[in-house]
């Protein structure tokens, strides 16, 4: 399902990954952590959201992003490749969802801003269903937007901020310390391929 979300890197990535050195970590990235299926943890994880992000790209290629929200369980995994989310009743603008009518291509950040900061990215197609018998599994819905999945992977956290208690992430910079090295830098997956000014 990968070749209908395209190449992970385009030519612009691989000209500043050459640039910074960091072409092999991209690429091991690619192969440890890029998957095209919802697994068991992730599809929890995904149905205890109770927001996300959501991407989509208009007939002449310009991007949007909006904001989706609602009680814990609004989006649901149908299966290892599916997922549903409902539209509810909004400003009449219908951007996000006239994008997936044009274009049908997405991408969902969820991210969980606390003191177990986590992210994942989903890369997919769409479509809107407005079928009765789509939109009466949720309660509110207007629409209900079913996602395809073609590429699925965590990113590191180490910068989202923990909103519930307002602690700035540790490995920001410009405080009155050093930022920490992260821990990933030090698994056998990846310490191999860091750029090279970067090994321990």
């Amino acid at each position: 399902m990968a070749d209908t979300v395209g190449e992970l890197y385009g030519a612009g990535a691989r000209r500043l990954q050459d640039h910074f050195d960091s072409r092999r970590l991209a690429d091991r990235l690619n192969e440890v952590t890029v998957g095209e299926s919802i697994d068991g943890p992730t599809a929890a994880y995904i149905e205890r959201a109770a927001y996300f992000f959501l991407a989509t790209v208009d007939a002449t290629g310009f991007p949007d992003v909006s904001y989706k929200g609602g009680r814990p369980g609004f989006v649901k995994v149908v299966d290892e490749h599916t997922l549903r989310f409902p539209s509810y009743d909004g400003n009449g603008m219908f951007r996000s969802l006239g994008n997936i009518n044009e274009t049908n291509k997405v991408a969902l950040l969820f991210i969980r801003q606390t003191s177990k900061a986590n992210r994942i990215r989903i890369h997919g197609t769409a479509e809107v269903l407005l079928d009765p018998s789509d939109t009466a599994d949720f309660v509110g819905a207007e629409a209900v937007i079913e996602i395809t999945v073609g590429r699925i992977f965590p990113n590191c956290p180490r910068y989202i901020h923990d909103l519930e208690s307002g602690t700035l992430s540790e490995f920001a910079p410009g405080g009155s310390t050093l930022p920490p090295q992260p821990e990933w830098k030090n698994w056998d997956e990846f310490v191999d391929v860091l750029p090279r000014e970067q090994h321990p």
